[in-house]
């Protein structure tokens, strides 16, 4: 027998190390071996470690820090997680391209846009008397306010008017187209609240209200009071440095000769308003101007007639031209003060009373005439012509009620003509009828005869031109804001802002 290999008694037989074991060891020594003889080994390692240290902390999200001004909800579960997240739409998908401007000139507007201050009430709102909201013969402030400045209705004039005209008319003050100008501009298509993108600058001031208060008093400082505390109020305006008042303007519901007190002592009448030196490039839209003043423009008295619609006026012109008149003329005197002997107005007041088959006189001192349209209406509607002799001013609200009735107007002065170029007719003999005062004063011209020299024919044409210019001497009220025809303050707004921009573009030329 093959004897068995065996270990010596007392000798302890170790276990071979197993191979993956002496391999690893094989493999760390080699590396190290290699690391130490290649140091540049060791940095390559090392600067990749750092690279993806670096990766992995940029790709761990932020924390979600609170809005610590934002409200606590309180709420007894805890909230989702989607709500740590904006809601959508508070993410903006896209980032919106800032605005350009609104253009200064469109087809709606080819004149430019308008923009109105925003007064402090003490100068238009607070000076309106509310507690008078019909006209009163004693009161010249009353019905100012009323139904944004038209006044109450003339109800009374359904009684002589067919169908539905007398709901044209009211009960209207000839002092209010400050109330009238202001209302319609915040209205109007070309009103912007944007002062950048604006043409002109209105600016809402009822200089007529805060002067007239004052017109009989002896304190004259009380009448510039407004006037002068407006002004420094709008000189602080950024739109007014920029053209010192030249793109600025105002509607006057007095005459001119009101806020024009010279420094005279002798001539202690109205304020000083309109010769201070920053009005005299501010235009101002008043009832009677000065002749010599080119920023003053004259507009028509506000009148009774304001009609709604396009159809309304229509039907009234049919009317007033179809009626069958009585009288040749009429003479309304509308002041409640007695004419002076040498007046001029009771010299034709007399030769009225002496024709009761062809004038037709109304005296307003004896009738009440304010508050009853229908006296002076009934009146004009029954003369071929009614005079208007030049009084305390060049003209008077009767010259545009003599019109808008239909009434072919007969003047006595030259200087009625210099009013309201804007409005009229550029001749005037295509509408009026004009005899010289001085000739009827010596006697050598006679009115009636005057009068009575115009054939039907040559009436009826002066009466179509009147019929034709009332849409342009009228103050409409428009329905809604919807109106299809153009009235006076259509036509004072379009002059100014052409006016303006005519202004600005030559400005820019010259630069």
């Amino acid at each position: 027998m093959v004897p068995s290999c065996s270990p010596e008694s007392g000798q302890t037989l170790k276990k071979p190390p197993p191979k993956n074991q002496n391999l690893i060891k094989n493999t760390l020594h080699t590396v190290k071996i290699h690391i130490s003889s290649h140091p540049r080994f060791w940095l390559f390692i090392t600067f990749l470690w750092i690279q993806a240290l670096i990766i992995s902390i940029v790709r761990i999200p932020p924390p979600c820090f609170p809005d610590r001004t934002a409200p606590i909800s309180v709420s007894s579960s805890a909230a989702p997680i989607h709500l740590l997240s904006p809601p959508n739409d508070a993410v903006p998908k896209f980032i919106p391209k800032p605005q350009s401007p609104a253009p200064l000139y469109t087809d709606e507007c080819p004149s430019g846009r308008v923009y109105a201050y925003d007064l402090p009430p003490a100068f238009n709102r607070d000076l309106v008397n509310p507690n008078c909201t019909d006209l009163d013969r004693w009161n010249w402030e009353c019905g100012i306010i009323s139904n944004h400045g038209y006044g109450r209705a003339a109800t009374e004039l359904r009684r002589v008017l067919p169908y539905d005209l007398h709901k044209s008319f009211y009960h209207t003050n000839q002092f209010t187209s400050e109330v009238i100008f202001h209302h319609r501009i915040l209205k109007h298509k070309c009103f912007t609240r944007e002062p950048e993108s604006a043409t002109a600058f209105y600016i809402p001031f009822y200089a007529g209200l805060a002067v007239g208060k004052y017109l009989w008093t002896n304190d004259t400082s009380k009448r510039d009071r407004h006037c002068k505390m407006m002004l420094k109020w709008v000189k602080n305006q950024s739109h007014w440095k920029k053209s010192n008042g030249t793109d600025h303007f105002m509607t006057i519901g007095r005459i001119t000769w009101d806020f024009r007190r010279l420094t005279d002592p002798g001539r202690t009448w109205g304020s000083s308003f309109l010769n201070t030196p920053s009005m005299q490039k501010v235009t101002r839209f008043i009832i009677e101007k000065y002749p010599g003043d080119e920023m003053d423009v004259s507009v028509p008295y506000p009148t009774g007639f304001h009609p709604k619609t396009k159809d309304n006026l229509i039907q009234w012109q049919n009317f007033i031209r179809d009626y069958n008149r009585s009288k040749l003329f009429t003479l309304i005197k509308e002041t409640t003060s007695d004419w002076a002997g040498n007046d001029f107005r009771a010299h034709l007041r007399s030769s009225c009373n002496n024709e009761p088959n062809l004038c037709r006189p109304v005296d307003c001192a004896v009738t009440q005439c304010l508050t009853n349209s229908t006296v002076i209406l009934s009146a004009l509607l029954e003369s071929e012509f009614c005079l208007q002799p030049k009084g305390d001013t060049f003209t008077s609200r009767s010259v545009f009620d003599c019109m808008v009735a239909g009434s072919v107007p007969v003047f006595f002065t030259k200087t009625a003509y210099e009013q309201y170029e804007w409005f009229f007719p550029g001749e005037p003999e295509s509408y009026s009828v004009f005899i010289d005062e001085k000739e009827v004063r010596n006697g050598t011209t006679s009115v009636k005869q005057v009068l009575m020299g115009y054939s039907k024919e040559e009436i009826r044409t002066r009466r179509e031109n009147v019929i034709e210019t009332i849409p342009r001497i009228i103050y409409a009220k428009p329905n809604g804001g919807i109106k299809s025809f153009k009235d006076a303050f259509d036509i004072a707004l379009d002059g100014v802002l052409e006016r303006i921009k005519e202004e600005k573009e030559w400005a820019d030329f010259l630069l």
